[in-house]
């Protein structure tokens, strides 16, 4: 079953290994797979570095590959819950790419993963998380319940209290209960202002159904303007806060801003590749920046990306897109078929392609 790519992404940037928890937890991806390589040339035998590197290629979106490590590191400890948790991530990464029926038995093993990466160690936060999420997204013929994934809440939150809290506040914005979640949301940004995974969930469910249909399009929007700034500073050298922030800006109707947030902490992030994306995707939507934002799409093909929501085949999708607005047709019409290379159900290319005609 396809998930929204926003709580979609939840499962893909958790942390796996004890060892590499910190360097997870914080993004470095690339990071992790180097080390965890350096490791396993070392020791073919470590199921930690096998764990670890999994969890590294999901959220660099090579899931094939995550879960063949994944099994790797299972061979080598069954029982391992870093182990379990990467290949039910891994797992979840192959269902959301398929988005058909097919993915339903994807979703199935994924949430199995996830259920005993919790009974192994049920200290593991990210895999009370991910579970939660799969229980919430799945219908209940297939296992899935609110029920299940509150509960999950209520046992994340013994061990880690903010992300227990966004949690139940994503379970309840999914049964649209806009009003019911915001409080949870907002223990959450209390207790861990600078998590970019709380900031950037809170700030991308003020942009969804529930928030609209409670607080209006223009409510909506000046609470998107006035949270951007008062998050910023929390999140100011962690690229998906900012780029969270960007995004902000962007649907509450200031892609000035949205571009001009970037640019200003482009060269204090962990990770500037995911804000050069970032300005692509400004770029794109907005028409301000084109040449700009497609030099900065060029530079993150050229360079290795830290994974991310849009990932390589959002910047040929993005990149695309300038191009057909600049007039470059053939050019555009390449970039989408690079995008449909690695991913061949993005649906944006497909729609890029129809738009360019034969």
């Amino acid at each position: 079953m396809p998930l929204p790519v926003p709580i979609a992404l939840v499962f893909l940037a958790q942390p796996a290994a004890p060892s590499f928890r910190a360097d997870l937890d914080a993004g470095h991806y690339l990071k992790v797979l180097s080390v965890s390589e350096a490791r396993l040339r070392q020791d073919p035998n470590d199921a930690a570095a096998w764990a670890a590197k999994s969890q590294a290629l999901s959220s660099l979106q090579r899931f094939a590959e995550a879960h063949s490590a994944a099994d790797r590191a299972l061979a080598l400890n069954p029982r391992l819950a870093d182990a379990l948790l990467a290949r039910g991530l891994a797992r979840a990464g192959e269902a959301i790419r398929q988005r058909d029926l097919g993915s339903l038995r994807g979703a199935l093993d994924a949430m199995d993963d996830l259920r005993a990466a919790t009974e192994a160690d049920p200290t593991l936060a990210p895999a009370w998380m991910s579970l939660g999420l799969a229980y919430e997204m799945l219908p209940g013929i297939l296992g899935g319940s609110t029920r299940k994934a509150l509960r999950c809440a209520d046992q994340l939150r013994q061990v880690a209290p903010a992300r227990g809290d966004l949690l139940q506040a994503l379970v309840l914005v999914e049964e649209n209960k806009w009003w019911e979640a915001q409080p949870y949301f907002g223990r959450a940004l209390t207790q861990a202002p600078q998590d970019p995974e709380v900031v950037g969930q809170w700030l991308d469910a003020l942009d969804r159904r529930p928030a609209k249909k409670a607080l209006g399009e223009a409510g909506k929007n000046a609470r998107l303007l006035a949270e951007a700034p008062r998050l910023l500073p929390g999140v100011r050298t962690r690229a998906r806060g900012v780029a969270a922030v960007s995004d902000a800006y962007l649907h509450g109707g200031r892609p000035d801003l949205a571009w001009q947030v970037v640019q200003d902490h482009l060269a204090q992030v962990d990770a500037p590749s995911l804000l050069r994306l970032q300005l692509g995707k400004v770029a794109a939507v907005s028409g301000l920046h084109r040449p700009e934002g497609l030099a900065a799409l060029d530079q993150v093909l050229r360079e290795p990306l830290e994974g991310g929501a849009a990932g390589t085949p959002g910047a040929w999708w993005r990149k695309g897109q300038i191009l057909r607005d600049l007039g470059r047709k053939d050019e555009a019409r390449r970039a989408a078929q690079e995008t449909l290379k690695l991913d061949p159900k993005h649906r944006g290319a497909r729609e890029l392609l129809e738009t360019l005609g034969p």
